[in-house]
């Protein structure tokens, strides 16, 4: 088992400042004392939460047009919608439609300073365009992209982060959905894959 990533490793591997590093430093400080409170992520996760959370959403970041409008389905404790938002600035706009973790993360964004709006809601009630759409594990791959679709400006794009049932959930997508895919390794997990899909569009 390798060891637990820390700050200086992660800034390392992804060339942000100790600036940035330390304000994500103050949101995985904010996650612990709320994880006391409600369940924001697996409490094994945070025995690594550089490797786990941090890289695993900064990952994303590379693949994201400059100056594009980011929606995160599902954003839970901020993965990856508020990482990215602090890396490479916004506006991106986190969505969760639980209201104790939407109040999480928005005590996240203000002591984060991440430039991100919250929207307490589901993301079928939303009227936004987003040049890229991310999630984490929210929903499975063909419920994801019905959630996605609706967002997505012309010749967006979506990013997913997904674990070793990437294949399975693709095969399953491919049944009601037409789309481009380009699959990254995960650098966060030796199992997982970012999935890069665009074009979308439903089958038939």
């Amino acid at each position: 088992m390798s060891s637990a990533l820390g700050p200086d490793a992660f800034a390392r591997m992804t060339g942000v400042s100790r600036e940035t590093t330390d304000r994500l430093a103050g949101h995985l400080d904010l996650l612990r004392r709320w994880q006391k409170r409600i369940n924001l992520v697996g409490a094994s996760t945070l025995c690594d939460p550089w490797r786990r959370h941090m890289l695993d959403s900064a990952q994303l970041a590379p693949l994201i047009p400059s100056g594009a409008r980011l929606a995160d389905l599902g954003s839970g404790a901020g993965f990856p919608g508020l990482v990215l938002a602090v890396l490479r600035g916004g506006p991106v706009h986190l969505i969760e439609s639980d209201a104790r973790k939407a109040a999480f993360l928005r005590e996240a964004v203000r002591a984060t300073a991440a430039p991100a709006e919250v929207h307490n809601d589901r993301a079928e009630s939303l009227q936004l365009q987003a040049d890229v759409v991310v999630a984490r594990a929210c929903a499975p791959l063909d419920r994801l992209l019905g959630l996605a679709l609706p967002l997505l400006a012309p010749g967006g794009i979506c990013l997913f982060l997904k674990g070793a049932r990437a294949g399975e959930e693709l095969d399953a997508a491919r049944a009601g959905w037409r789309m481009t895919v380009r699959r990254h390794p995960s650098r966060s997990a030796a199992d997982g894959v970012v999935l890069e899909l665009g074009g979308l569009r439903r089958a038939g």
